[in-house]
């Protein structure tokens, strides 16, 4: 009994679809583990980027609090305005220093850390909180107060926009991740339908090619 040819070409066209189907499913399972791992390394590269902002906020509050010396890149990126608050010029004699203990000078700077990240980013710092920290920049660097109290604003105004720039920049870059994402699946998706077509036209020809 012959077969209908509009159920012939149903039949064939189905056939590529489900080849096309199953040949896809195939690949995503191959794939999946590689894209996975694309994807983890983009979220933690993400993590990181905002880890690192937050850390520049929080990091000075927090770890200068060890009696001995530690370096500014130990103690995270707030900390180099910190440390930059008690230089001494080149002329004031290192015996004023040297009468203070080194417990001392880091909880110093840990309370000026904690003052510095208690504002938010978009506030200038409070005049009491100028004047307080402006007194130990002059007992520690011998400057006067009106001069500590300007150093101590420049400073400040200073880590806020190294800050700020740090928190545009990733932004910016979670856009990009984000626009590039959209991007690579709607093609993707153009991708799959176009195999999807192609799949079933080539079975359709495929199975006309048999019946000649």
């Amino acid at each position: 009994m012959d077969t209908d040819p509009d159920e012939v070409y149903f039949r064939d066209t189905a056939h590529g679809f489900l080849a096309w189907a199953v040949a896809s499913l195939a690949t995503a399972a191959l794939l999946t583990s590689a894209i996975g791992s694309v994807l983890s390394g983009g979220v933690q590269a993400g993590a990181a980027v905002v880890e690192g902002v937050a850390s520049s906020a929080t990091v000075a509050a927090g770890g200068i609090v060890a009696a001995g010396p530690m370096s500014s890149m130990e103690r995270g990126p707030m900390a180099y305005f910190v440390d930059s608050l008690f230089r001494r010029s080149a002329g004031v004699e290192s015996a004023q220093t040297s009468e203070r203990t080194m417990a001392t000078m880091a909880n110093e700077a840990a309370e000026v850390g904690r003052i510095f990240t208690n504002v938010s980013r978009s506030e200038p710092l409070p005049p009491e909180d100028i004047q307080y920290v402006g007194q130990l920049v002059a007992k520690r660097t011998g400057m006067s107060q009106h001069d500590a109290e300007k150093r101590v604003t420049d400073i400040y105004a200073r880590a806020q926009a190294r800050l700020n720039d740090a928190e545009v920049a990733a932004r910016s870059s979670a856009d990009k991740a984000r626009k590039a994402s959209a991007y690579a699946a709607l093609w993707t998706f153009v991708s799959l339908l176009s195999g999807a077509f192609v799949a079933s036209l080539a079975a359709t020809y495929g199975g006309r090619q048999r019946d000649a």
